[in-house]
């Protein structure tokens, strides 16, 4: 099959796949009571596997191998997709498929620990996505709206508006939830039976229970038993913790107080000076906000701990805290604080980028633009920074702050360069490089990048066409 004809089937095979999510997810609406007892021949269905071998090819890391060594771009190049497809549809179908160990890749974060990644095969990889194909539309009838994460159609930055606007609303108290190693606790026998709720086709779930417990190989060789939780790295894993996580989402919503009371009825309880609640999770990350007072959030705190424990999941206490929003908290990379306006008697709820994402987005620049690439061409550091604005203009500060005060935009632009300058006299704080935007292509993005970090003992010619201004330590793009 040539590119040709694989784009034209891969077109078709998206038009199929969506049809029938559309029916099932309807289905499951219609009926929250509903057990779909034959999914598992949509599994192997060749337009599923052929879209999700598209997801997974498309997928950053689609480059990254998993124990057997095989990449998407290696398969490509041997035995080619149709076949390679072909016999993954005939091993699920006559049921000799095994899901293999995830190969451990242990990733820094930001306190210095480390997280543990857990990639499976390109072979799983591509199953894992046929089965969330089929499970998605089933399980998103049922998650409620306080859920935004690794869900479709909804994003971090619908998380910050929603907080903003509760907090807006007299939802000043907030629980600020950190679960304990979320991804490594869940409990395999209370996710099964949760996803047993809606899911009665046998095979499916014999092959969800595979992918749990298929296990982790070391870089030593070590093999290592999962008996909990779901491998960060597999394409399943999110939604499987979003069904595990659902328990405190019910929990919360239908508690009394919670979003799935009236409104007459909370506001019946706010005249009596009993509090509400509101729920805004973003997969292991939440807020529990209170309209009440701060024994109401101390009460819930503890009420949360014990809606969490049939999943095996603990707060953290160390890191689980009661904040007034007055104080100002952090969440999802920014910082949602209530303050007066300058110049006014009148409060605002403002969220601008944390601290902490600011730093990190600074220092990825720093190390860009420092002196070990200073033979660079200014196209080859364009296309560095590009990579680095990606994460930062749009995973981190374009996560979208319905208000964002124009002191923090300025903010987000100090010296964060090593001393690489060209301009004698100038202080390097106030150097913005600009290149010509049609020679090499850059756009607001990298405009951004290079006012964060970017400093150049470059010659500066006319053929380069770069201009060196004093830059007012504020983001135009």
């Amino acid at each position: 099959m040539n590119s040709g004809e694989l784009a034209w089937a891969l077109m078709k095979a998206e038009r199929r796949v969506l049809e029938i999510q559309t029916k099932l997810h309807r289905w499951a609406a219609d009926d929250s009571h509903r057990r779909f007892d034959d999914l598992f021949n949509l599994v192997a269905d060749p337009a599923f596997l052929l879209v999700a071998w598209d997801r997974v090819r498309g997928n950053k890391g689609a480059r990254t191998a998993g124990v057997d060594g095989k990449t998407a771009r290696s398969i490509e190049a041997g035995q080619g997709v149709e076949v390679f497809l072909g016999r993954l549809r005939a091993q699920i179908r006559d049921r000799s498929f095994r899901p293999v160990p995830v190969r451990e890749r242990m990733i820094p974060r930001a306190n210095g620990k480390l997280r543990r990644l857990g990639i499976p095969t390109v072979a799983d990889r591509v199953v894992q996505a046929s089965l969330k194909l089929v499970l998605e539309p089933v399980f998103e009838a049922d998650f409620l709206p306080c859920s935004y994460g690794f869900r479709p159609n909804r994003r971090a930055h619908d998380a910050i508006a929603e907080t903003r606007y509760l907090a807006n609303h007299g939802y000043e108290w907030v629980v600020e939830g950190d679960i304990t190693a979320c991804f490594d606790e869940i409990s395999h026998l209370s996710l099964m039976e949760r996803v047993r709720h809606r899911v009665g086709d046998k095979r499916v779930l014999s092959l969800v229970k595979a992918f749990l417990k298929s296990g982790i190989l070391s870089r030593d060789g070590a093999f290592t038993d999962t008996r909990t939780g779901t491998p960060q790295g597999g394409i399943l894993s999110p939604l499987l913790a979003n069904i595990a996580l659902s328990v405190l989402d019910d929990y919360i919503a239908q508690g009394i107080g919670g979003s799935g009371n009236t409104s007459e009825d909370r506001r019946r309880r706010r005249r009596r000076g009993l509090p509400n609640y509101r729920l805004v999770r973003y997969a292991d990350d939440f807020l529990v906000l209170v309209f009440g007072r701060r024994e109401h959030a101390e009460a819930l705190r503890d009420e949360v701990t014990e809606a969490l424990k049939p999943m095996s999941l603990r707060l953290s206490v160390e890191k689980t805290k009661i904040t007034h929003i007055d104080e100002g908290l952090n969440f999802l990379g920014w910082r949602i604080h209530r303050h007066r306006k300058l110049g006014t008697d009148r409060q605002y709820i403002y969220t601008y980028p944390a601290r902490k994402s600011v730093r990190s987005a600074t220092g990825k620049v720093k190390k860009l633009t420092g002196r070990q690439n200073v033979g660079l061409s200014l196209e080859s550091l364009l296309q560095r920074c590009r990579q680095a604005a990606d994460g930062f203009a749009e995973d981190d500060f374009g996560k979208g702050a319905a208000a964002v005060t124009p002191g923090q935009r300025g903010g987000v632009a100090p010296d964060v360069g090593g001393d690489r300058t060209g301009v004698p006299g100038e202080p390097e704080s106030d150097l913005l490089v600009v290149a010509d935007c049609e020679r090499v292509g850059a756009g607001p993005r990298e405009r951004i990048a290079l006012t964060l970090g970017h400093r150049t003992n470059r010659a500066h010619d006319s053929r380069d066409r770069l201009i060196v201004r004093r830059q007012s330590h504020s983001l135009k793009t």
